[in-house]
């Protein structure tokens, strides 16, 4: 009977048994079931691309069991891995269910594209060990359920854009090694529940907003090894329980507002490796403990008020190969102990108050790449181990009281690229050592009391970028070999004794922006290559003793911003070609013999805002701009005249000597009155006499010396010539009206022609926008681009003003596409060609001009093609605004009805994105070979955009279209719907424009063509 028990005792355990394991693998089944569900339906939330990386989690199969990428299982068939580090991912976590992964131990999102929250929901994961969810772009707050994580010993959420405080919560994460929130956005104070952390070893809290105080709870993370908390706006001084983390081996709390001075306790962190504090607050002396630091290869205290002598214990850390101490306010001699620092590559010690000498062996190991002491008290020679310092790469002494001969105090140097000597009381001659600096970039030996002659050697120093000598005593001739350092873009010789000319080489010097020679004994005509140099921005050759004419070559000078001739024998008048030097903001040529008027040759020169003139033999009226109202830089010439105090009026009589007053003045009471009836008898018979001219034009021809011109390097046209050319503007010669002038031909008798825009006069005889015509001239010299029609000149007088461009055959594109035969003749080919010259010049204007330039009346009117309608041209430049970072550049209409961007109704602001909504209909119109007012209003209601197909829209006159050229009149249309969005910042730019059109087009078949709707092109 007990055996019969027993044996019943034993099947009934076996059947529990197996149905336990039934029931076991039953909820594996389903636990499997529910987490294969939730990451199917995450999946379908991502974006395409996405799940086309996560190709392998199929519908019906099993994360554990088909290796579905980046998912990993125990042994009871549980996820217990989400690693998807790397893949370019893209969505959000809203749709991912967390509470099916009740076993999952590591959640690996890192460097992909993520956004949005992080969820709530994410304290789910109970089982969590590691969250790793860096370089996202998840935003808004850390949620508090972070806190619910107990389990979590690694917590990753840097380089995202995560924001508001760290919640306070964070403290219950007690298991935590690593906690990461480097490069968010976080705000407000580093919670004191940071210190319950007790098993912390890393905290990296950098690259934030967090403000207030380091709490001094963070004192009890007595493990700690890593602390980054540098770039934040943390204040007040480090709490007393920092100096007790022994364990530190990192401290970067460099970039905030900390201060106070720093602990001596500094000196029992002796394992530290890594030492940071620039960048803050600090002040009193630099510990003497910090001699204990013999493991801390680089420290860092610049920027701060550290004050009292580098202490002699600096001398005990004989590894150190960094020590970067600059601008704080440190004083007294350096210690002979750094001389014992054999392993530094790199001392900084610069914007101090050190005095004595400089240590004389600070690169007796060779090691030493970087030394900066510039702007301190030093004084006595440069340290001699640098003659043989060959580890150097850049060097600063500058603003010191050095006495030293500089011609053998340094020797070769293979890797130098930079040095500064200047300030300093060094004497002696240039070394040619300097020339066989293969690598140097940078020489400024300026303000010392250097002799001698500039060593032709120099020009071997092929990378040489900038050199400035100025203020020493220099002499003899510039060497023409310095026409070999044609990587040079500043070039300082001025306060020298330098005599002869400017060497012709100098031309060779094609990057040169700055040239300063002033204040030597320079003489002769100035150097006609010197205009060649059109880089130039800065140029300065006063105080010397050129005489001569001002070079005509100096039109070419585009980009330059100052120039000064003062002080120079300087004769004959002020060319007329200055007006085209559009970016002149300061000019100097005074104390010169210059003579002539000036009215009409600063007009257009809009950016011009000093000029000294004075102590000249110029004369006639000043020009109205601003720049010429300060009677000091006017005085002393010929015979000025202008509404300025100081100057006497224009039209006024002459002063009389005092004896005479009298004299005329009953001169004046006798035959004033006659003179005055003479004078309104000849003024009665002159309007008859004007009357009765009725073959004369009324455009006659100004005087010569009211007429103004510049023209191209290539053609020179005179004023007769054109006048000659188009009949004095007779109708027989227009080919073309718009509302700021008349268009004409002129054909002259060397063969060449000319498209010459008259702009309209109002009955006063003043031209009636005056502001558009310098806008176009300002604009056509700024921009050089072979979609952008080329202006060889202008002519301005009291009369009225002309602009003369190069002639296109085929004239605007507004007409082509009005002739049936004309636009027939324009294909396929011809217009995709012309579309992509178009968005060119936009791009060229938006993007590659030093101001961004927008034209505001891009039309068919306003686009010509040459002959064979090979080249599409932008012309009428009227309207266009130069674009400035600092203003909100508010506008007035302009543009043309049709083409105009809608918001500039209501914004009235220039912008880049008003030229890509014209271009989008500029594109249609010549796609669909008339204006597309039509469709451009249909296109608000996105219903019916499918009802329209591309194939009907097409300009019927042309050949049906067949591949290739299919593939990209589809792109061009794609592109131009895409400009018509009507928010202005959904735009694409017209360099996203150009380059896409640049690129191979995506392939249809004709079969595809004919079934492409408007809507399929817009939603692309």
């Amino acid at each position: 009977m007990p055996e019969r028990d027993s044996t019943k005792l034993l099947a009934l355990w076996c059947i529990l048994c197996i149905f336990s394991c039934i029931a076991s693998f039953a909820n594996a089944a389903t636990d499997d079931h529910s987490e294969a569900k939730a990451l199917l339906n995450w999946k379908t939330k991502l974006k395409d691309e996405s799940k086309a990386t996560l190709s392998s989690w199929k519908n019906d199969s099993n994360p554990c069991r088909q290796n579905w990428k980046g998912i990993s299982c125990d042994e009871s068939m549980s996820v217990i891995n989400i690693s998807l580090r790397n893949l370019n991912l893209q969505g959000t976590l809203a749709s991912l269910n967390f509470t099916s992964f009740p076993n999952l131990q590591n959640f690996d999102l890192s460097f992909n594209k993520f956004y949005g929250n992080i969820p709530h929901e994410i304290g789910n994961l109970s089982s969590i060990l590691k969250l790793q969810l860096s370089g996202n772009s998840f935003s808004g707050p850390i949620p508090p359920e972070i806190g619910k994580l107990t389990t979590l010993n690694n917590l990753d959420l840097g380089g995202c854009k995560l924001s508001e405080q760290i919640p306070q919560e964070i403290g219950n994460l007690r298991n935590l090694t690593l906690l990461s929130l480097l490069r968010n956005s976080l705000s407000g104070p580093i919670p004191e529940e940071i210190g319950l952390l007790s098993n912390l070893l890393k905290l990296y809290l950098g690259e934030n907003s967090l403000s207030g105080r380091i709490p001094s709870s963070i004192g009890n993370l007595t493990k700690l090894q890593e602390i980054y908390l540098y770039k934040n706006n943390l204040s007040g001084p480090i709490p007393n329980g920092f100096w007790k983390l022994y364990s530190l081996t990192v401290i970067y709390l460099y970039s905030n507002r900390l201060s106070g001075p720093i602990s001596p306790f500094i000196g029992n962190l002796t394992k530290l490796k890594e030492l940071d504090l620039h960048e803050n607050n600090f002040s009193g002396p630099i510990p003497s403990s910090i001699g204990n630091l013999i493991n801390v290869p680089e420290i860092y205290l610049q920027n701060n008020s550290f004050s009292g002598s580098i202490p002699s214990t600096v001398g005990n850390l004989t590894s150190l190969s960094a020590l970067i101490l600059g601008a704080n306010d440190l004083t007294g001699q350096l210690p002979q102990e750094m001389n014992n620092l054999t392993a530094l590559y790199n001392i900084q010690l610069s914007y101090n108050h050190f005095t004595g000498p400089l240590p004389q062996q600070i690169c007796q190991s060779g090691t030493l790449q970087r030394f900066s002491a510039n702007d301190n008290d030093f004084n006595g020679p440069i340290p001699t181990s640098l003659q043989n310092c060959s580890s150097l790469e850049r060097l600063r002494l500058d603003n010191n009281q050095l006495v030293d001969n500089i011609t053998n105090a340094f020797g070769v140097y293979p890797y130098l690229n930079f040095i500064d000597l200047s300030g300093n009381k060094l004497y002696g001659r240039l070394s040619s050592t300097w020339g066989k600096c293969p690598n140097l970039t940078q020489l400024f030996i300026h303000n010392n009391e250097l002799s001698g002659v500039i060593p032709p050697e120099l020009g071997e120093a092929s990378k040489l970028g900038e050199l400035n000598l100025s203020s020493n005593h220099l002499s003899g001739q510039i060497p023409k070999e310095l026409g070999k350092l044609t990587s040079l873009t500043q070039l300082s010789l001025s306060h020298n004794n330098f005599s002869g000319n400017i060497p012709s080489e100098i031309r060779s010097l094609s990057q040169l922006t700055d040239l300063e020679l002033a204040a030597n004994n320079f003489n002769g005509s100035i150097a006609r290559e010197v205009g060649e140099l059109k880089s130039l921005i800065f140029l300065n050759l006063s105080k010397n003793r050129f005489d001569g004419s001002i070079p005509p070559e100096f039109r070419e000078l585009q980009v330059l911003e100052q120039l000064d001739l003062s002080d120079n024998l300087l004769i004959g008048t002020i060319p007329a070609t200055f007006g085209m030097l559009f970016k002149l903001q300061v000019l100097n040529l005074s104390h010169n013999h210059l003579s002539g008027t000036i009215s009409s040759i600063f007009g257009p020169m809009s950016a011009l805002s000093t000029v000294d003139i004075s102590y000249n033999q110029l004369e006639g009226p000043i020009p109205k701009i601003q720049a010429f109202q300060n009677f000091a830089a006017l005085r002393n010439n010929k015979g000025l005249c202008g509404n300025v105090t100081g100057l006497n009026p224009c039209g006024d009589l002459e002063p009389k000597p005092n004896g005479q007053s009298h004299r005329i003045r009953k001169f004046l009471i006798i035959f004033l009155p006659l003179a005055i009836l003479l004078l309104v008898l000849v003024g009665a018979l002159y309007i008859f006499y004007q009357r009765a001219r009725k073959t004369k034009s009324k455009d006659e021809e100004a005087s010569p010396e009211e007429i103004y011109f510049v023209g191209s390097l290539e053609k020179e046209v005179t004023y007769q010539d054109i006048i000659k050319a188009t009949g004095e503007f007779d109708d027989k010669y227009l080919i073309g009206k718009g509302s700021q002038g008349s268009v004409y031909i002129a054909e002259l008798p060397t063969g060449d022609v000319y498209a010459v825009k008259k702009l309209h006069s109002i009955p006063s005889g003043e031209i009636s926008n005056q502001k558009a015509f310098t806008s176009e001239i300002r604009a056509l010299t700024e921009i050089k681009h072979r979609n952008i029609v080329k202006l060889h000149g202008f002519y301005s007088n009291s009369q009225f003003s002309i602009l003369v461009y190069e002639f296109l055959e085929c004239g605007s594109l507004d007409n082509i596409l009005k002739n049936e035969k004309q636009a027939a003749e324009f294909d396929w080919n011809k217009r995709v060609n012309a579309v992509k010259g178009v968005a060119n010049a936009l791009f060229h204007m938006h993007h590659g001009c030093s101001i961004p330039i927008v034209h505001r009346d891009i039309s068919s009117k306003n686009i010509l093609l040459s002959s064979e309608y090979e080249e599409a041209h932008i012309t009428d430049f009227g309207t266009v605004k130069f674009l400035n970072p600092d203003s909100n550049n508010m506008t007035t209409f302009a543009g043309t009805f049709g083409y105009a961007a809608p918001e500039i109704a209501f914004i009235m602001q220039a912008n880049e994105k008003c030229d890509v909504y014209s271009f989008g209909v500029l594109t249609l119109e010549i796609i669909m070979g008339t204006h597309p007012a039509e469709l451009v209003l249909s296109l608000a209601d996105k219903s019916t955009t499918d009802d329209f197909l591309l194939k009907d829209l097409l300009d019927s006159r042309l050949c049906p279209l067949r591949k290739p050229v299919l593939d990209e009149v589809i792109l061009v249309a794609k592109i131009a719907f895409s400009c018509l969005n009507e928010n202005p910042w959904s735009r694409p730019t017209m360099e996203q424009v150009s380059k896409e059109l640049a690129k191979p087009p995506k392939s249809h078949s004709e079969d595809q063509f004919h079934t492409i709707t408007i809507g399929q092109l817009m939603r692309d």
